[in-house]
């Protein structure tokens, strides 16, 4: 019987992409477009490994990566996002994700992460510094998540306005 995969993302493009990959890699793989979806599909098919994106159409990944936990607590757990930051990746794995991957992301680096090979080795560090716009973003990201995504609540804790905060929200995080 192949492995099912359960994939979890409201990019209908993205989702059509991931799916197909994964079948011709011989996975059975089940798709959700939002949070009900998954539920539905986590509790019908109890798959052996999900991959649920951060942002969910008004919904958050990461307050789903608990229920999915309890669930369907045998499966490997991967939050993939496009807005990836050190506070989030955090986030996810004290909820339960069992590793944390950055988009743009292909089938091959998926499978590695739900299989653990992207885990970073015990002791291994970088030893470059963060760029200045990067730490802006890991910091932000930080405070946005102490204040449960507030965005108002953020910008009054960072001293900054708040369409100043949107702005800097809605860009991608910077590359290291």
């Amino acid at each position: 019987m192949p492995e099912r995969v359960l994939l979890i993302d409201d990019d209908a493009d993205f989702l059509a992409v991931l799916q197909r990959g994964l079948r011709l890699r011989g996975y059975a793989v089940l798709t959700a477009a939002n949070a009900a979806q998954a539920r539905q599909q986590a509790r019908a098919h109890a798959p052996d490994c999900v991959v649920v994106d951060l942002k969910l159409a008004g919904e958050s990944g990461l307050e789903l990566i608990a229920e999915l936990r309890t669930l369907i607590p045998r499966a490997r757990i991967l939050m993939l996002t496009g807005y990836a930051s050190i506070a989030t990746a955090v986030e996810a794995v004290k909820r339960g994700a069992d590793n944390y991957l950055a988009k743009p992301a292909g089938v091959m680096e998926i499978l590695r992460a739900l299989r653990g090979g992207d885990a970073p080795a015990a002791g291994v560090e970088s030893v470059r510094p963060l760029s200045l716009s990067r730490l802006e973003w890991e910091h932000i990201q930080r405070v946005l998540n102490e204040h449960a995504g507030n965005i108002s609540a953020t910008a009054r804790a960072l001293k900054m306005h708040r369409r100043t905060l949107q702005r800097k929200l809605a860009k991608r995080p910077a590359r290291e």
